[in-house]
């Protein structure tokens, strides 16, 4: 999805470079003016897909976190995925069709679109915080340490590593100055090939990663609690003005290919 974006930039920087390189007061003069300017065929077509793609994004995610007829469909985490590319991808549209041009009551939509992006982004990282289950929902602590003993079940029963051995590894995991490093010296210690040792490297780092999360469990659930408070006001300000514009646009006769 990343690819996609980041093609659709270049894809759109690529055609409409000369036309959007140039001064604003310059453009009309442009022999591409008719099909890049907002109302043209090319720079409408730009605006009403990113709308498009913004309100699914919106609302299809909405939809499966809500309404149980949806509950059913899909990983939550995927749908979160989905989530973050139609939201990327509908505002980059969104910048083209514009021309870079902000002004009136569009550029309070336009700005509100930014925030909304860019608290995304701080969104995701917060998400990123929290354990989850597969599923994505978020893991309760009983959930957690179940986690962590199927961890060490593992590591006894599959791997036969001793009692001794786990007490060392975490108690180095536990202090200040723990590393990698120092958990691969204590696996050399044990009859493990290569392919049992990067195993259970890779249990002891799934447990690191467990416990930090735990311990920055409450903190991101508040500071998720607090984006939550900016993201959707932003957003719904955004949709509002979004089909303000939409309901103008039509009310004084502009069309696009139909």
């Amino acid at each position: 999805m990343t690819a996609t974006v980041f093609a659709a930039l270049i894809g759109l920087v690529y055609v409409g470079f000369s036309y959007y390189s140039q001064a604003v007061d310059q453009r009309f003069f442009h022999p591409d003016h008719e099909i890049f300017k907002p109302s043209g065929n090319f720079g409408h077509g730009l605006g009403i897909f990113g709308s498009l793609l913004m309100l699914s994004g919106v609302f299809l995610y909405m939809a499966r976190k809500r309404l149980k007829v949806f509950s059913r469909i899909g990983i939550l985490k995927h749908w979160l995925e989905f989530h973050i590319f139609l939201c990327t991808l509908g505002p980059i549209l969104i910048v083209f069709h514009t021309a870079f041009k902000f002004g009136g009551l569009v550029s309070v939509s336009f700005w509100s679109m930014v925030a909304v992006a860019l608290s995304g982004v701080v969104g995701r990282f917060i998400y990123l915080q929290i354990p989850k289950t597969i599923e994505g929902r978020t893991m309760s602590l009983t959930e957690i340490e179940d986690y962590k003993w199927t961890i060490t079940q593992d590591l006894k029963k599959k791997y036969a590593i001793p009692d001794e051995v786990l007490i060392q590894v975490r108690s180095s995991m536990e202090s200040e100055n723990s590393d990698l490093k120092s958990i691969k010296a204590m696996l050399t210690r044990l009859e493990l090939n290569r392919k049992e040792r990067k195993n259970v490297l890779r249990l002891f780092k799934a447990e690191l990663s467990i416990n930090n999360r735990i311990k920055r469990l409450k903190t991101m659930q508040k500071l998720f609690e607090f984006w939550h408070v900016v993201h959707l006001p932003f957003a719904i300000l955004m949709i509002v003005i979004m089909l303000v514009h939409v309901g103008v646009t039509i009310l004084f006769g502009y069309r696009w290919i139909f």
